[in-house]
């Protein structure tokens, strides 16, 4: 084949010049002869062509392929595996919010039972507090008069005697500091007077 085609190369300046000869452009106005020539030139090539370059060209356009469609495959397997896990991130997500969530209102709850008991606690120590202050009040009112009772006794047995000029014995003094006391309003001194 090798020599067909060299003579074909090598006859192709003698049809160029030939169809200067005639007159004109070859190019411009081909004859017969070259047109037979070029579709024999193409016939063979093509043949070669298909025998040789065709089947490596079609491999490698079906080795691109299913290099591309393998790469199609794989592209989509990982959006379906980011889709499940980007699914899964919301779905923890969401969880992690409710759980969130739950444990604000544990403590919203567990301050104001915290705040109701601290304040009931408050309340009823005060009350204790106003009552043992109430009791230690009374007592020392109690502890003042009794006191008070004794000093006026004093005094007004000295100012009897004084008036006297004599000493009383314990009967008579006894009388006399009883009738003073009497005579005496303690009730206002420990405050009942005030609020009647």
């Amino acid at each position: 084949m090798e020599p067909v085609l060299s003579n074909i190369v090598a006859g192709l300046p003698l049809a160029a010049a030939a169809a200067e000869e005639e007159g004109g452009s070859f190019l411009v106005t081909p004859g017969l002869g070259l047109m037979i020539w070029t579709l024999l030139i193409f016939g063979v090539t093509f043949l070669i062509l298909r025998k040789f370059a065709f089947p490596k060209i079609g491999e490698a356009l079906d080795k691109r392929a299913a290099t591309i469609r393998e790469s199609i495959e794989a592209a989509e397997a990982q959006k379906e595996e980011s889709d499940k896990m980007l699914a899964e991130y919301r779905q923890r997500l969401t969880e992690a919010r409710e759980q969130a969530d739950e444990i604000m209102a544990k403590a919203r709850k567990t301050a104001d039972t915290t705040t109701s008991e601290a304040t009931a606690a408050g309340q009823l120590k005060r009350e204790e507090l106003v009552e043992a202050a109430k009791k230690d009040i009374e007592a020392e009112t109690r502890r003042a008069l009794d006191d008070l009772r004794k000093e006026v006794a004093n005094l007004t047995i000295l100012a009897t005697e004084q008036v006297t000029r004599k000493s009383l014995d314990d009967a008579a003094h006894k009388e006399l500091v009883e009738e003073a006391l009497r005579e005496v309003d303690f009730s206002a001194l420990s405050g009942e007077g005030r609020n009647n």
